[in-house]
């Protein structure tokens, strides 16, 4: 299965210019039908505290715009949203939609990122998510989650090899996103596709490295740091030989 990762200068609290933005890149790109498309976290806005503002219902047009693409290029697409919650505070989360165009899960952040205030705004999700994504089950992380490995082992349980990360992490911290995406692949034996913008907002300057890590730990592809949409294949069989060959998941212990 090919993987498309769609690194781009988000516009800032900008939807429309987003979206445009977005739709050049993959038709100068086109990807491959029945891949995996994967887009930054809050695509549409850039990492606003402006909860209220970018928060939509399920017919709101960040998911409308996701599964657009989705029927169009006959792919999975997934990428960063903002989600209304009836009577709750809205959710950093990230959706997915099978190329019918239909919502494949939606995944709310579980870690509200307090140096800049997220925890306050935005209500974090409660559980980890699945979803058929070719011949892999993928779970979807965002950005900050990154930094708790026992989430991700949570989801290894629920049977995922495939994590998809979208992420605005500044370039200041290039070393732990690099570092944290190859540990998150290595101890789990798992594909981790992190995406990441370029850019600058009001607040951080990001500078991209979008990257898939294989479960060896091998980068296999790397955004650097400009625009670009990047594809890789991901190889299914590796895996699972990989898996066999080298049990450490099997091996694992509980202690307490």
């Amino acid at each position: 299965m090919r993987a498309s990762l769609v690194q781009f200068d988000i516009a800032w609290e900008d939807p429309a210019a987003n979206f445009a933005r977005v739709r050049a890149l993959l038709a100068a790109n086109p990807p491959a039908p029945g891949g995996l498309v994967v887009l930054p976290e809050m695509f549409a806005t850039g990492f606003t505290m402006d909860a209220a503002r970018a928060a939509e219902g399920t017919d709101g047009e960040q998911q409308a715009f996701v599964a657009a693409l989705a029927l169009e290029y006959r792919c999975i697409v997934l990428g960063g949203v903002v989600l209304r919650a009836e009577g709750s505070r809205p959710t950093n989360a990230a959706v997915a939609f099978g190329p019918e165009g239909t919502r494949l899960v939606a995944f709310g952040k579980l870690h509200g990122f307090s140096p800049a205030g997220e925890d306050t705004v935005y209500a974090r999700g409660d559980r980890v998510a699945t979803f058929r994504c070719g011949p892999f089950v993928a779970a979807p992380f965002v950005c900050y989650d990154l930094r708790f490995p026992e989430v991700f082992r949570m989801a290894v349980d629920d049977g995922a090899d495939l994590f998809v990360v979208p992420a605005n992490w500044p370039a200041r911290r290039e070393r732990h996103w690099l570092a944290l995406l190859s540990a998150r692949a290595i101890e789990n034996q798992a594909y981790v596709v992190g995406v990441n913008r370029v850019g600058r907002d009001p607040n951080a300057d990001y500078n991209g490295r979008s990257v898939v890590i294989d479960p060896l730990g091998v980068v296999v592809a790397d955004a650097g740091e400009q625009e670009r949409v990047v594809g890789v294949d991901l190889d299914a069989g590796l895996l699972r030989d990989w898996r066999r060959d080298f049990p450490a998941l099997r091996d694992r212990r509980r202690a307490g």
